[in-house]
C-alpha cells in the first residue's frame, strides 16, 4: 500500500489559530487581573488604599521610634515596631484599615459621614491575627459627631476590645456589662481630654466576627453619648501597641453601610420630642428615683430606650417596671412587656433605688431613643 506524503497546513489557517490563542490569552487576562503588590508604610501618617475602598494607616502618634505597616490585598500586618511608652498612659500608635474618613483623608467611595438615622445596617467583618511579647490591645474603632465633619476629632469614639495583652484598661472607668450582638462585654465610659469614649472589652480574646457596626452606635445613642441625628463618620480596625508589636496583622476587613432603608415613623425610632419628670427621695447614702418619660411628640414610640449618666458616686442597686444596663455612669432604661409603648401625648414610668457618697445630685440630661428630653 502506497502512503500518501503528508501535506502542509497553509499559513493562512496556522495565522487564524495563533490569533485565536492570542484572544483567549487576553480574556484570561482581562478576566483575572494580577494581584496588587505589597505595600510597606514606614511614614509617620502614611497610608495606602487597599480594594480600591479601604485606606491602610500607620498612624503613629505616641513615639518618635519607626514603625512600619505592610498593607495587602486583603489587610495590613505590623512588619516593624520599635519603641515602648508606659501602660498607664496612652498607646504609641494605632495601626488601622478604616472605611470613611480620617483627618480629611477619606476612603474611595465611602458613604460616610451618614446620619444615623439614615442607617438602616452596617455589616462588617474582621479577621485578627494575634502575636506574643507584645502589649496591646485589638481595638475596632467608630467614630460619631454631631456634624458631617471630615476632619479633626470626632466627640465620641466606641472602642470594641477584641483582645488585650500585658497591664492595659479602656479610658475611664468600668460601668456594667451589656449584651451586643448576641456577646457578653464590660462596659467602660469616660473621657481622653478630647472626647467622649465608651469602650466594649471582651472577656476573652476573639479572633475573627461578623456583626453589624449599628448595634454598637445603638448603645452609644442609648447611653446619651451620641444621638440619631449625629453622624458616622469612620470605621475603623487595628491595633493599640503599648510595647512592641512587630507581626500584628488584620488579616481581613469588611465595611458597607446601607443607608435609606428606613422608616421613620417605625417601631423604635425616636420621638419627636419627649419631657422627664425625675423625683428623689434622698436619705443618707441612699436614694430612690421615680422616672416619669413624656412623648411629646407625633407618634407613637415602641421599644423605648431612655439613656441617663448618674452622677459620680451614684449606684443603682435594684429597679421596677424597667431593665436597667449598668449600674454606674451611663445607665439605660428599657421597657417591660406591660410598658413598651409611649403613645403620642402619653407616658411611662419605672423608678430604682440607690446608694450615693458624697453630695446628691441628679444626672444632668436625658435621651429618648436618642433624642434629648427636656426635663420638667
Amino acid at each position: 500500500m502506497r502512503l500518501l506524503p503528508h501535506r502542509p497546513r497553509p499559513a493562512r489557517g496556522l495565522l487564524a489559530a495563533l490569533l485565536s490563542a492570542l484572544a483567549a490569552v487576553a480574556a484570561l487576562l482581562v478576566a483575572t487581573p494580577p494581584a496588587q503588590a505589597d505595600t510597606t508604610i514606614c511614614e509617620q501618617y502614611g497610608s495606602a488604599v487597599i480594594q480600591d475602598r479601604y485606606v491602610v494607616q500607620n498612624n503613629r502618634w505616641g513615639t518618635s521610634a519607626t514603625q512600619c505597616v505592610t498593607a495587602t490585598d486583603t489587610g495590613f500586618r505590623v512588619t516593624q515596631a520599635d519603641g515602648s511608652v508606659p501602660t498607664n498612659g496612652a498607646p504609641k500608635s494605632y495601626p488601622s484599615v478604616f472605611n470613611g474618613c480620617h483627618y480629611t483623608n477619606c476612603s474611595p467611595g465611602t458613604k460616610l459621614p451618614a446620619q444615623v438615622s439614615a442607617i438602616s445596617s452596617a455589616p462588617s467583618s474582621i479577621s485578627y491575627g494575634y502575636v506574643s511579647g507584645a502589649v496591646y490591645n485589638a481595638s475596632y474603632d467608630i467614630w460619631l459627631d454631631p456634624t458631617p465633619r471630615t476632619d479633626g476629632v470626632n466627640q465620641t469614639e466606641i472602642m470594641i476590645w477584641f483582645n488585650r495583652v500585658g497591664p492595659v484598661q479602656p479610658i475611664g472607668s468600668p460601668v456594667g456589662n451589656a449584651t451586643v450582638g448576641g456577646r457578653s462585654w464590660e462596659v467602660w465610659t469616660g473621657s481622653n481630654g478630647s472626647n467622649d469614649v465608651i469602650s466594649f472589652v471582651a472577656p476573652s480574646a476573639i479572633s475573627s466576627w461578623n456583626f453589624d457596626v449599628m448595634d454598637f452606635v445603638d448603645q452609644a445613642v442609648a447611653r446619651g453619648l451620641a444621638q440619631n441625628n449625629w453622624y458616622l463618620t469612620s470605621i475603623q480596625a487595628g491595633f493599640e501597641p503599648w510595647q512592641n508589636g512587630a507581626g500584628l496583622a488584620v488579616n481581613s476587613f469588611s465595611s458597607t453601610v446601607n443607608t435609606g432603608g428606613g422608616d421613620p415613623g417605625g417601631p423604635g425610632d425616636p420621638a419627636t420630642a419627649c419631657q422627664v419628670t425625675y423625683a428623689t427621695n434622698v436619705w443618707q447614702g441612699g436614694f430612690t428615683a421615680d422616672v416619669t418619660v413624656k412623648n411629646t411628640g407625633s407618634r407613637a414610640v415602641d421599644n423605648w430606650k431612655l439613656g441617663l449618666t448618674l452622677p459620680s458616686g451614684q449606684r443603682v442597686t435594684n429597679s421596677w417596671n424597667t431593665t436597667l444596663s449598668g449600674s454606674t455612669g451611663a445607665v439605660t432604661a428599657s421597657p417591660v412587656a406591660h410598658n413598651a409603648q409611649i403613645a403620642s401625648g402619653g407616658s411611662q414610668s419605672f423608678g430604682f433605688q440607690g446608694t450615693y457618697s458624697g453630695t446628691f445630685a441628679q444626672p444632668t440630661g436625658f435621651s429618648l431613643n436618642g433624642t434629648a428630653c427636656t426635663s420638667a
